[in-house]
């Protein structure tokens, strides 16, 4: 929110606009178990590292040291002293030569200027003073003032002078809480969570209560209540977990349209980072659809993450992302690191990702009505080995598995998919996220270029239990298809 009291507004002729998916897909670990996933697509077990390795820490940890601040020092500026004149040089006159004051008068002059400004100046003030005075009290029909804030800015957004990051933050923070991972009777972990219905259920990330004793974990209200929570849903393909607990009567958060974000607006973070219960941070989002793979080698998230500078650490984990109406727009999810063997102990560099609230909104709703939650899939493999345009459709033996929707809209193994609903694509993940942010059902445009012709093609969406890559020689334990996770470092 750019028209917050600690910053100018913006040009109202200015826009946004949003970024297509960026060219580097970005890898990010987070602290997980091992659950089972299906995946949309399989590239090859072997496939080749990248370098573009981000981790997430655990859900707590020590803080980093801190960075030792830039020196703002600058260089002084260098003076060079007027020459003096030649000693055999005539004497100036005694009359003043013309387009030039003499020293006396230019004093004279400074001294009127002061003593003018100085009036004018005091003369002004008084009746500034004396204009607002009476206008507070001819409004507020008392000898009280009124804020002399603007009621809207130029800003994109619309919003009033009640939505300062103040206010939003008061307004949300009793509905954000603290959630403390209990395994084998000790905290293991800790994160964060917000009330998404009245009677207890609560939003959070998977990896927040993963592996909690028999799906328990205490829930810390921000008054400082503590409640005893119950998983009754999670899901390590999207990352995203709801807890209830024995409570009516609270006040959900209420999950805004993600959609609707440009790149630049301004954002919220409220969490518990590194225990620091109700913690707020501001930012922007700073690049949409940021293809995040967050997991371990046993079970991969893909995330087509909001990217925010929003400070985001160890513990923010769960917590909402707020935008300037005080909605929820993302899930606080993960974050960058520098690398280095005490990455795991790193804090924010300025680059942190959350699940966009859209996605949020539909896994929740079904983890609540069925406790486990479905994505959508096309029912092909990639070759994650391929290194020209777009990505590649495999070549191996069920690659495009028959009677999955791809195969009905006509993709054939080999084909090259260059982009999805005109968006382009340039790595395997970036088309997986961009599938797994639809639902089932929803009909996407792949461009699909075959024999050197590209040709759109429209494909349905079906749930990743109508798939079955059995024929492949991958398969998940629970038989509903799955195929070869990527590693984390491809």
């Amino acid at each position: 929110m750019n028209d917050n009291p600690f910053a100018p507004p913006r040009d109202p002729s200015g826009s946004s606009s949003e970024p297509t998916a960026n060219d580097t897909a970005s890898t990010v670990r987070v602290h997980q178990s091992e659950p089972d996933a299906p995946t949309e697509t399989m590239p090859p077990a072997d496939a080749p590292a990248t370098n573009d390795t981000m981790e997430l820490p655990p859900a707590i940890s020590p803080a980093a040291p801190a960075a030792q601040p830039a020196s703002d020092t600058q260089p002084g500026a260098s003076f060079v002293p007027p020459a003096e004149p030649p000693a055999d040089a005539p004497p100036a006159s005694s009359s003043p030569q013309p387009g030039r004051l003499r020293r006396g008068t230019i004093a004279a002059i400074a001294v009127g200027a002061l003593l003018v400004g100085g009036v004018a100046g005091f003369g002004g003030a008084w009746a500034y003073d004396q204009v607002s005075t009476d206008s507070a009290t001819s409004s507020s029909g008392g000898g009280s003032t009124t804020s002399t804030l603007p009621t809207e800015s130029s800003s994109t957004i619309s919003r009033t002078d009640e939505n300062t990051v103040a206010a939003i933050a008061s307004a949300v923070m009793p509905s954000v809480v603290s959630i403390e991972n209990i395994q084998n009777g000790q905290e293991a972990a800790e994160g964060s969570g917000f009330i998404i219905r009245e009677d207890g259920y609560i939003l959070t990330n998977n990896h927040v209560v993963d592996g909690s004793d028999n799906d328990t974990v205490t829930v810390v209200m921000s008054d400082g209540t503590e409640y005893q929570g119950k998983v009754v849903g999670a899901t390590a393909d999207y990352d995203l977990a709801v807890v209830k607990i024995d409570k009516t009567g609270l006040t959900p958060l209420v999950l805004g349209d993600s959609d609707k974000l440009v790149v630049g607006d301004d954002v919220i973070a409220v969490g518990s980072p590194l225990g620091l219960e109700s913690t707020v941070t501001t930012g922007i989002v700073s690049a949409l659809h940021r293809p995040v793979t967050a997991g371990d080698t046993g079970s991969s998230a893909y995330i087509d993450a909001i990217q925010t500078d929003a400070a985001i650490n160890p513990g923010n984990s769960g917590g909402p992302l707020i935008n300037s109406k005080g909605e929820v727009i993302g899930i606080n999810s993960a974050i960058a690191t520098l690398g280095g063997s005490s990455s795991s102990q790193s804090g924010s560099v300025g680059l942190g990702f959350a699940i966009t609230s859209n996605q949020a909104r539909r896994t929740a709703e079904e983890l609540i009505a069925t406790g486990t939650a479905t994505y959508p899939v096309i029912g092909v493999q990639l070759d994650s080995s391929y290194t020209g345009e777009g990505v590649q459709v495999a070549t191996t033996p069920n690659a495009v598995v028959s009677g999955g929707p791809a195969a009905e809209a006509g993709i054939k193994a080999g084909d090259i998919i260059t982009a999805i609903d005109g968006r382009p694509i340039t790595r395997a993940d970036e088309l997986i996220v961009a599938i797994r942010a639809k639902a089932p059902n929803d009909t996407v445009t792949l461009t699909v270029k075959r024999d050197n012709k590209e040709q759109d093609i429209s494909v349905t969406l079906v749930p990743n239990t109508d798939v079955n890559f059995g024929d492949s020689g991958q398969q998940d334990q629970n038989g509903t298809g799955g195929g070869i996770l990527p590693q984390p470092s491809q």
